[in-house]
């Protein structure tokens, strides 16, 4: 009887099995989606680190020596070219002053002197009263004294050019910085302060950063091959971009306005400044930052949405469908990455269509409908 019900059990089971097995064969192919590779020109972007500078960084340097005894500004507020920063101690510089206009009156007085013995020794000369010699000496000693007025007040120049210093006034419009000095403190001269403060000018700021030898001419070729001229010129200044130190891309464009002469041969690096518009002065010198930088143009590049690539083990690779609508697995090299895909140099071609989406239900060999997709933020590069 139990050998009766297990032969009517496996008969039932057969039955349902074959069914289940007519059921998966008729099941339709699913929709999947697609990306199709279509070449295009891309740029490559690389970011370099870059110390912000202000316009004009002026330093406030106290031209002489002396006790500081007036501070005229609010630290880190605006200046005005002109305006009144420092009062160093001016009595010693006054005096000086006195002294060499005393000096100038003394030699004036002398040349007053020599002056009238050459008038009186001139007309005797003539009817040889006096010696030639005697004359010779009076004009000597009017010249003497004519270069010891002069000599004079150049000193005095001097004396009141010095005073003039003792007054620190600002150089430029901008906003300046922390005193390095206080009142009573003896200030001009080493190891006493010399640089008081610092005026700087950011209404737009410079960005200074470096490349190797190796990035400077790779880009290098790109820009002139693209504008067919000299990467020096002012009229083909190369735009970029800088991204602050909160990750943020700052929403002014900059542009190359300088490139140094020559590589550095210590470093194997060379210096590249950038100007920024600062309209709002968020940008303040002494700030870090990177600076975003086209380095070169990779023509027809086999592009892949990164979410596309799978790993394993250091080795890359795609679903695509094939022309017979069948899933296959491709290995592939990659290259270059740029927001959001990856450039693919081998083992992708042309019109090939990567599966998008369902990665993890598409499986080789199985038939699908491939469903051409437009990635969402597709990448702006030329076709």
């Amino acid at each position: 009887m139990n050998y009766k019900y297990l032969v009517l059990f496996v008969f039932v089971f057969s039955i349902f099995s074959c069914e289940k097995k007519e059921e998966q064969k008729q099941m339709p192919p699913q929709s999947i989606k697609v990306y199709q590779v279509t070449p295009k020109t891309v740029p490559i972007y690389e970011e370099f680190v870059g110390q912000v500078y202000g316009e004009k960084d002026i330093p406030i340097r106290a031209r002489v020596d002396g006790y500081l005894e007036e501070i005229h500004f609010e630290e880190g507020s605006r200046v005005k070219k002109g305006d009144f920063l420092y009062q160093i101690d001016p009595e010693p510089f006054r005096e000086a002053v006195a002294a060499k206009n005393s000096m100038v009156a003394q030699a004036e007085t002398l040349l007053v002197q020599a002056e009238s013995d050459l008038r009186r020794v001139k007309p005797l000369a003539e009817i040889d009263a006096v010696s030639q010699r005697e004359l010779d000496m009076a004009q000597a000693q009017r010249d003497a004294s004519v270069s010891s007025v002069e000599a004079a007040k150049a000193d005095l120049r001097i004396a009141e050019i010095n005073l003039s210093y003792t007054k620190i006034v600002s150089p430029i419009d901008g906003i300046i910085g922390r005193t390095l000095a206080r009142e009573g403190e003896y200030v001009g001269r080493d190891p006493n302060p010399v640089i008081l403060n610092t005026v700087s000018n950011i209404e737009s700021i410079r960005v200074q950063f470096f490349l190797s030898e190796n990035e400077y001419l790779r880009a290098a070729r790109a820009y002139s091959n693209e504008s067919n001229t000299k990467i020096e010129r002012n009229e083909d200044k190369v735009e970029v971009q800088l991204i602050l130190s909160d990750g943020s891309l700052y929403d002014q464009m900059g542009k190359i306005d300088f490139i140094d002469r020559n590589v550095n041969s210590s470093t194997g690096t060379i210096l590249i400044q950038a100007s920024f518009a600062n309209p709002i002065g968020l940008i303040r010198p002494g700030q870090f930052g990177r600076v975003k930088l086209k380095v070169m143009d990779v023509k027809d590049a086999i592009l892949v949405p990164q979410k596309c690539l799978s790993e394993l083990q250091g080795q890359f690779s795609v679903l695509i469908v094939n022309a017979e609508n069948k899933v296959e697995t491709v290995q592939v090299e990659t290259g270059a990455s740029i927001p959001g895909y990856t450039i693919i140099t081998k083992g992708v071609k042309a019109g090939d269509k990567v599966v998008l989406e369902g990665l993890q239900k598409a499986r080789p060999g199985m038939v699908v409908i491939p469903e051409v997709t437009i990635v969402e933020n597709e990448l702006n590069t030329t076709n």
